[in-house]
Parts: structure tokens; sequence; C-alpha cells
């Protein structure tokens, strides 16, 4: 077990690095909502234009971070060694509203390069474990050297009111530190109101200093630190493109220079059209127009220049001089701008691997082959992020075993599977002809429900409704037999067949 010095230095120095990880985490979400500083060609061009377009953002990164997010939908966990999917597991993960929580938690990990799950144990059920998708600013797992697997240790920071609070996950036990707020996340109104609720908590907390510091147990109401009954780290890390030595790697890591290219594109084409879309007509060869300048009298004092601007809204020209004339600019040729921009974002598709038709927004009169080749890319990128967040997802599946101390079932886990939806994006006539042909060759009904699209819940419940229906209507259900009958009787004769001819060879 470790001392309460040995805690705090580990919760310092993965702090540290915590803070290290933010500036991507936070450069990457700003990008993301579209809060995207715009970057100029020309120290100019930004001089005289920098304010006009600093809110503007063509915004293609959230696009490129949500296409594959919208295909991961969990269906359910299935054990090693087991036919059917683990309903216990798909309660836990329903009463814990996992089914929309993991959505944030998947795009986290496509935004911040990575994002986490939480388990542990509920005093109030012990059948039904708290399960949570963490962020990564806020989370960070240390693996023992040479694994990438085997958790040595985990800390969550986050904030609440006007105090910072970690929690220090070991295998033997956890550690739970406080400290006054030394960084400010939150909007003022929103950590006074986080402030006035803490008035509701149990009072007699002592004068916290500007360290970490253990929080008070009876406060808490429990032991600090106490004992870890799972015996493993309960912080579950889920990488987003993962390196043999690197850190993963964000989905919008490598979209931010593009998208800066293509803001600029159009902050250049809005600037190319408020001064250059319409023809320009120049006088050349004239003197100013000038006008009597009079005073309070009438009489004529002098002359004064006429307001060139006039000219503009009046559409009228007041011209001089015998060598007068007028000469013309064409007006500039904003396609090539946008031609610019559809091959900028066209690179953009190519690198993220995500369907042009989702940037582009041209669709043709394409065949529903042509789409699923035109998807291939992404649903190749749905299957790596499925790979990897399911091995992630299946030892949460063990951990939550471990949390209800289920030893066996959560040995099971380790080598289950997660069952996941379909990747590819099909019209109901596709999947129910390609179903009926895989039915044809002996699918089982179960394993074709699955792959329509059904829960393994929803799959049970259509299964006991195909029985109750067989069960008051026996003159389908016999006739049914009957048409399965000459397929046996084909089958009875093969085997028949085969038999006459081993005992012909053996006479």
């Amino acid at each position: 077990m470790a001392t309460l010095g040995q805690a705090l230095q580990l919760v310092s120095l993965l702090e540290s690095e915590l803070i290290r990880r933010r500036a991507e985490i936070d450069r990457n979400g700003d990008y993301y909502r579209g809060k995207q500083p715009l970057k100029f060609a020309s120290d100019d061009f930004a001089k005289f234009h920098g304010g006009r377009y600093k809110d503007f953002s063509d915004n293609w990164v959230q696009v490129v971070a949500d296409s594959p997010v919208e295909r991961l939908t969990v269906n359910g966990f299935q054990a090693s060694g087991e036919l059917k999917a683990d309903k216990d597991l798909w309660e836990v993960w329903q009463v814990n509203g996992l089914d929309g929580d993991s959505q944030l938690g998947f795009l986290g990990a496509v935004n911040s390069a990575r994002s986490y799950v939480l388990v542990w144990g509920d005093p109030d059920d012990e059948d039904t474990p708290i399960v949570t998708f963490e962020d990564a600013a806020q989370c960070i797992v240390v693996y023992e050297p040479g694994s990438r697997v085997r958790r040595r240790a985990g800390l969550k920071r986050w904030q609440d009111g006007n105090c910072d609070y970690a929690t220090l996950y070991l295998p033997e036990e956890l550690w739970k530190f406080e400290r006054p707020m030394l960084r400010q996340d939150k909007s003022p109104q929103m950590a006074d109101v986080d402030e006035a609720m803490k008035l509701w908590l149990p009072a007699g907390a002592e004068e916290r200093r500007r360290t970490w510091q253990p929080r008070d147990e009876a406060e808490l109401g429990e032991p600090n630190p106490q004992h870890n009954p799972m015996g493993l780290v309960p912080l579950v890390e889920l990488p987003n493109k993962p390196m043999l030595v690197e850190d993963p790697i964000s989905d919008i890591t490598g979209v931010v220079a593009m998208q800066d290219a293509i803001n600029l594109l159009w902050a250049q084409l809005f600037t190319a059209s408020d001064y250059a879309s319409f023809p320009q007509r120049v006088i050349l060869g004239a003197e100013r127009p000038m006008i009597p300048k009079l005073n309070t009298a009438g009489e004529i004092v002098g002359k004064q220049p006429v307001d060139l601007a006039k000219f503009a809204v009046d559409r009228v020209a007041w011209i001089t001089g015998k060598d007068a004339k007028i000469a013309e600019w064409q007006a500039a040729n904003l396609a090539a701008y946008t031609q610019l921009i559809e091959v900028a974002v066209g690179h953009l598709a190519a690198q993220t691997r995500t369907p042009q038709h989702y940037l582009i927004g041209k669709m043709a009169n394409l065949s529903g082959d042509a789409l699923l080749a035109a998807e291939t890319g992404l649903v190749k990128r749905v299957d790596e992020k499925k790979l990897w967040f399911g091995q992630a997802l299946r030892e949460v599946a063990r951990l939550i075993y471990l949390a209800r101390g289920e030893y066996a079932k959560a040995k099971a886990m380790r080598a289950g599977a997660v069952l996941w939806a379909d990747s590819e994006s099909r019209s109901y006539a596709q999947l129910a002809d390609a179903l009926v042909k895989l039915k044809d060759i002996g699918f089982p009904f179960e394993w074709l429900a699955l792959r329509y699209g059904l829960t393994p819940t929803e799959v049970a419940d259509v299964v006991a409704m195909r029985e109750r229906e067989a069960e008051m209507d026996p003159i389908a259900a016999a006739t049914q037999m009957l048409a399965q009958r000459p397929a046996l009787a084909d089958e009875e004769d093969v085997v028949e067949g085969e038999a006459d001819v081993e005992e012909g060879a053996l006479v």
C-alpha cells in the first residue's frame, strides 16, 4: 500500500502530465465547436481585414469527427463460450445511461485522442456498479513498463465550486484529495452555483491549504484511503489511433491545417466579392469636378471638389476635359476561389477517409453499390475504432463483474466480445435481400436479427413472439414443417446413396 507522501507525489506528477496534454485537447475542442482563429497569409491582410472575419469559420472539423461516431453503436456484450448476449451486462449498461453517454465518450476519444471509462461499486445497489465515461482533460492512466494494457495507477481531477478534487486509483486502494481552486474552468456564475450547493453538505471541513490535502472522512462518509475490492485500476482508457510508442492521435489533429487554409480562402473570397465582384470604371485625362462654394448671402466665394461617393450612389459622372476617357477593369473571377476551396475539401476528405458526399454536398444519381463503395474508407475507419474501443470495453465489462464479485464471469469477459451495430449504411431493401440470401444458405434467425440491427434484448423478444405465433397458429407451423420436408427427404436420399456407394465399394 502507498503512503500519503507517495500518493501525493504521484498525484502531482500525473497532474503535470494532464496539464501538458490540456493545450491540444482545448484546441481540438475549440476547432470542433467552430472556434477557429483565422490564420492570415500576410500582415497587410490581417491589418485591414482581421477584425472583419475573426468570428467566421467554415467548420469541416465537426463533420470529420461526427462521421465515424454516428456509426459506433454498442448493442451488447457476449462472454467467451456463450451463444447469447449477456443480459446482466446490458442491464448495467442501460441503467447507467451508457447507450447515450457512450456516444459522448467515443466523440471525446475522436477529438482528444483518448477518453476513459470509470467503474466503481454502488453501495446502494451491489448488482449495478456505477459506470461513467470520462473526459481526457480530467483523467490519466499509467501503464506498466512495456505494456499498453496493464494499468498501474489512474487519476481523475475535476472542479466543483471553488475547489479542485482528485481521486487516485491504485490496484489495492484509492485516495481522495482536494485543494482550493488554482484554475477556473467554469464560468463564475456556475462556480457560484456549485459553491452554494456545497452548503448543503455536512459542515466541519477543516481549512484547506493551497496544496493537495486528503479529503475529510467525516465529510465523505467513508474511509480515505479505502480498499479497492476489484484488485485492478478501475479507470480504462479508450485510445484513438494508438501507436506503439507514442501517444494516440486525434482525428482532428490532421485536419487543423487544412481547415485554416479553407477559412483563409473564404476570407479572401469575401474580400474579393466586396471590392472586385463588379466591373470597376476609372476616368482618365480629366480634372476632378469642382462645384461653387457659396457663403450665407449666396455669393461665390470659392470652389470645392464634388463628393465622389455621391457619383457611385447616383450613378452619374460629371466628366470634364476634352481628352477625358473611361476605362474599365473586369470583375474578379470568384469561381477560382470556390474551385480551390473544393479542392481543399477534397484533400481533407481523402486524408480523413470521410466520404466526399458528406463534405461537398453534391449527390449524383448513384446506385446503392456505388454509395457503399464511396463509403468504404469510412467503414474501415469505423471498424478500426471498434477494434480498439472494443478491447477497452471488454475490460470495462470485466470490471463490472469484478465490482459485482462474480469472478468467473469476469474471467470469461476477458476473451469476450462487444456486439456492435453494422458499420455500413444500407437501405432496408438491400439489407433484407442480403439477409434472405444468408438465410437460404443456413444462417440462423437470431444471427440474422442481430445483423439487421436489433439489440440482443430485442432479438430475444422477437424470438419469443415467433414462438407465441407458432403456438397460436398450429396450421402455419405444420405448413412450415411440410415445406421443409422435401429438403429433408433430399438429404436422406443423399445419405442413402452415399451408403450404397460405400457398400458397393466394400463388395
